[in-house]
């Protein structure tokens, strides 16, 4: 079942699985995109057919305007809005919440989770861009350092915002756990070719659980 949520700067879907959830998830959107992204869509649906709650939200930047990237200005406000989502997606789900996007929705899960340690109980990051393509010395990494949640990337192989060797070099720099799941032959919005979703679900029921 989805209904759509519309409260206290909170715009989205949630997704209920059928029976109790068993754990939750806050998935966001990239910068030109919005929370009816057909990636998100196909990660909510399944996780809610795996017994999760899901709550694919739009960031603040994306409630003020229809379209248009957001600014550097306003990033924090879209972490504040993402610490509100986990907040109301925990009096939905009594089990773990894991929170994450696609792109700069990803980024900014990453930097609240970095900022804020229990601000979620794992990450899913798709694509997450590690540099503006073709400026491979701008590194997003900064807050890697800090980042002790148990973290699942998955990014494909012909992204240009990081490359597989990139990649694996700067998640060296995660002193939490983390994963890195490649889809051979991927672009930046993995598309195409398709990949498995519900081993993706898998790994991060296995991150929420530790084992």
């Amino acid at each position: 079942m989805t209904t759509t949520i519309s409260q206290d700067g909170i715009r989205g879907f949630l997704h209920r699985p059928d029976g109790s959830a068993q754990a939750g998830l806050v998935i966001t959107h990239g910068a030109g995109a919005n929370c009816q992204a057909p990636l998100l869509v196909s990660v909510a649906e399944a996780f809610a057919k795996n017994g999760f709650a899901v709550l694919r939200c739009d960031l603040p930047f994306r409630q003020r305007k229809p379209a248009g990237p957001p600014t550097r200005s306003t990033a924090g406000e879209d972490r504040a809005g993402l610490a509100k989502a986990v907040a109301f997606l925990r009096t939905v789900v009594d089990g773990p919440v894991a929170m994450g996007g696609h792109s700069y929705g990803g980024r900014q899960a990453s930097m609240l989770a970095a900022e804020e340690f229990g601000a979620a109980d794992a990450l899913l990051l798709f694509s997450y861009p590690l540099h503006v393509p073709d400026k491979p010395d701008q590194l997003r990494t900064q807050h890697f350092p800090n980042l002790r949640t148990p973290s699942f990337f998955v990014h494909g192989t012909k992204d240009p915002f990081g490359t597989p060797d990139e990649m694996r070099k700067a998640l060296a720099l995660i002193p939490g756990r983390h994963e890195l799941q490649l889809i051979e032959g991927a672009g930046h919005d993995l598309r195409r070719p398709a990949f498995d979703l519900d081993a993706v679900v898998a790994e991060v029921i296995r991150l929420l659980s530790g084992s």
